[in-house]
């Protein structure tokens, strides 16, 4: 692993995308970006998904990340929007994997449990511990790019291990840790 590079975060969603980069030099780490992508005024999940899809992208191109960190989808009950956050979930893993960007998925009590030590924690409490670790100096109003943000710290602290969450550094590597989605 280098010792200075840079970590994207991202928490899916097709309402709002958020997302948080952050620049590690050995063992600090230093706050670069934070913010979120808005769809709801957007009709049709396919436009979302281009629109998730093209934002990541954008992402990779102006930062030039050496790794992402994308929150895994929680098991809910409505099966419907499991799907829809599962898919945009994919399209942000796409646009990482087609640039050769090493991927690894958390999932949202990892990165609670990471950030503040409570894997039950609230999206405040966590907003406020980034705060504080990053010295930001205002939260934004929806906290989806924090939760973003929180991916990547959550790397951080987990030293981009593999066994803490699943890894992908390329498409072969997807489909050979999935075999199980493949028909």
């Amino acid at each position: 692993m280098a010792n200075e590079r840079i970590i994207l975060g991202i928490d899916p969603g097709t309402t709002i995308m958020g997302f948080g980069l952050i620049k590690v030099n050995g063992k600090s780490m230093e706050f670069l970006q934070l913010n979120e992508l808005h769809l709801q005024k957007y009709d049709g999940h396919y436009l979302k998904l281009k629109l998730i899809f093209e934002r990541t992208l954008h992402l990779i191109d102006t930062y030039h990340p050496d790794e992402i960190a994308i929150e895994a989808p929680f098991f809910g009950k409505n099966v419907q929007s499991m799907l829809k956050l599962g898919r945009a979930q994919g399209v942000a893993m796409a646009a990482g994997l087609s640039r050769q960007i090493p991927i690894t998925e958390y999932s949202p009590k990892k990165i609670k449990m990471s950030i503040t030590g409570s894997g039950n924690a609230s999206k405040e409490q966590v907003a406020k511990m980034l705060q504080t670790l990053l010295e930001l100096k205002e939260l934004p109003k929806n906290l989806d790019a924090t939760d973003g943000l929180a991916a990547a710290v959550c790397h951080f602290y987990n030293g981009g291990k593999t066994e803490i969450g699943k890894n992908y550094s390329g498409w072969s590597s997807f489909v050979k840790q999935n075999q199980d989605r493949i028909t």
